[in-house]
């Protein structure tokens, strides 16, 4: 199923939707969580039935798609989303010749943090203060939704946890990392795209074999492939959950491919009037503007 959280109004309350071809079937009505969240947190078994309704889904509970207003897909995450930091090879060899990184690969995954307060909606605008950074990032990536608790869990049995993926843009101001600590430069508001919807697991079995590509204003900056992860899904929950208990809408963005503006000759950077594109294979597209927050 693709998933998706929406809103039929701007006075209307945010909900669940199921994507059926030009409609949204509201979850809610059919008995079911009308919330991402809600569905997440009441388990396999509230996923199942909401799949197995839709066949049935009386009229009164679709809408078409184009009077809807999709939000992001877990609006308000109950933690922070855990960022994963150099998870790919030429990522790592850009970043250490030009943003000061280890040129050796990690041993171990590299895990940052980025508030709930980055999260944004697809469609809306990413936010450059150009009296914070003069050089804003982009990194296109697969997130991973946790479905079921996790702790301390095997790599054999750690995509038994995920309840689906979808797409992240990782917006990175560079010129804010701080001792080492990328919080602030990870974690501003709007810094995390994300959406369309949310693709239950069970359409996504190997989360390796994904293509996923960013654009900026129509030119190509990032393509790349899952399987050249250099710590993949699997092992990216099963070294969290050793010592942080993952639980159900916990999100974890994977980490970006070669491409990005830092890692580039000259070095590029977003800019207010920019447009940024971002795709992964089976999941959806993103589209946002970059727009001047001075003063906002």
């Amino acid at each position: 199923m693709k998933l998706v959280t929406y809103r039929a109004s701007v006075e209307a309350a945010a909900r669940l939707g199921v994507i059926d071809g030009d409609f949204v079937i509201d979850a809610g009505r059919l008995g079911l969580p009308d919330t991402m969240l809600g569905l997440i947190e009441a388990g396999p078994a509230a996923t199942a039935a909401l799949r197995e309704a839709l066949p049935a889904a009386p009229w009164q509970a679709k809408l078409p798609r184009a009077n809807v207003t999709l939000l992001a897909p877990i609006p308000r995450p109950k933690k922070n989303i855990f960022g994963i930091g150099l998870n790919y090879l030429d990522h790592v060899a850009e970043s250490s010749k030009m943003l000061d990184t280890a040129k050796d690969l990690p041993k171990q995954p590299v895990i940052f943090s980025k508030p709930p307060t980055t999260i944004i909606a697809p469609g809306e605008p990413i936010r450059h203060n150009a009296d914070l950074t003069r050089q804003l990032d982009w990194e296109v990536e697969l997130a991973c939704i946790i479905g079921t608790r996790a702790a301390r869990v095997s790599r054999a049995d750690a995509l038994g946890h995920v309840f689906g993926y979808s797409v992240v843009i990782d917006v990175s101001a560079r010129d804010n990392r701080r001792a080492g600590q990328w919080i602030v430069s990870k974690g501003m508001d709007s810094y995390a795209p994300f959406g369309p919807v949310i693709v239950t697991a069970d359409e996504i079995p190997d989360p390796q074999v994904l293509d996923l590509w960013l654009t900026v204003n129509g030119v190509e900056k990032q393509r790349s492939n899952t399987r050249n992860m250099l710590f993949k899904v699997d092992e990216l929950i099963a070294d969290i959950s050793a010592g942080i208990t993952l639980e159900p809408g916990d999100i974890i963005a994977t980490g970006t491919p070669e491409g990005v503006g830092a890692g580039r000759d000259p070095q590029e950077w977003l800019k207010p009037g920019d447009t940024v594109v971002a795709s992964v294979e089976g999941i959806g597209t993103l589209h946002h503007p970059v727009i001047d927050a001075r003063g906002l």
